[in-house]
């Protein structure tokens, strides 16, 4: 059996002395999207910032396609090939679509910027409309286009997408899912997504986890975990189930 490209064993994160993340163990295989769900507070964005080490695991293990990263800084992580488009998009508002794309390629030291430039205006044609706009003056939709382009752009083999649909009208929320579907199936893109649209982000993962309080408490394929009572009941009728 092949190894995973991702692997989180036992990982502990702690804020101070309170424990964010109490024992956490997930796979990431080359070639899925997996998507982590969970309530407000469940550890989800945590663990993702854990994974590109800030903050960095007490306990545990986190290995890249079979490499240690769980100690090493979060720029050296980023240059294995490991992007990420945060909760919140965290562009850079002052600076021009453009200027934030080349940020991103400063990873691969722009050896292929050019041709990224092109694929990732293929993809988002409102952000080559909007390349010398400053990424503040954007719509929430339009930042978050040029969030998962910016992480595009340092050619990752792993994307960890945080929040993508947080905020966005339903439409612009179907249009980024298409975005990330079609990345998956066309550029056979490896993706980890945080989400807390269960019911969008189980209809497109492969395998999926659900985080309750710092701790994994099911898994399965994205459609066995959709039909799921226990999942429907907390994260697809609306209805708050306490644990």
């Amino acid at each position: 059996m092949k190894s995973p490209l991702l692997s989180v064993r036992g990982v502990k994160t702690f804020y101070g002395n309170i424990m964010a993340l109490g024992g956490v163990d997930l796979e990431v295989f080359e070639g899925e999207i997996v998507t982590l769900i969970g309530a407000n507070g469940a550890g989800k964005s945590t663990l993702m910032m854990t994974i590109c080490g800030t903050p960095q695991a007490r306990e545990g293990q986190i290995l890249f396609d079979g490499r240690d990263i769980t100690r090493i800084p979060t720029h050296e992580i980023a240059r294995a090939r490991i992007a990420q488009s945060p909760e919140g998009r965290r562009i850079f508002p002052r600076m021009t679509v453009f200027e934030n794309l080349q940020l991103g390629a400063a990873i691969t030291d722009f050896e292929f910027f050019a041709q990224d430039l092109r694929r990732v205006f293929a993809m988002f044609p409102i952000l080559e409309q909007r390349r010398d706009q400053r990424g503040g003056t954007l719509s929430g939709g339009e930042q978050q286009m040029l969030a998962i382009a910016r992480a595009l752009m340092s050619r990752p083999r792993l994307l960890l997408l945080d929040e993508p649909s947080l905020g966005l009208a339903p439409l612009l929320v179907q249009s980024i899912f298409n975005a990330i579907r079609e990345l998956n199936e066309k550029e056979k893109l490896t993706i980890f997504l945080v989400e807390q649209n269960a019911h969008h982000a189980l209809k497109l993962a492969h395998r999926g986890y659900v985080l309750v309080n710092g701790e994994i408490t099911m898994q399965g394929t994205g459609a066995e975990l959709l039909n799921k009572p226990e999942v429907r009941e907390a994260y697809l009728e609306g209805t708050t189930r306490h644990q």
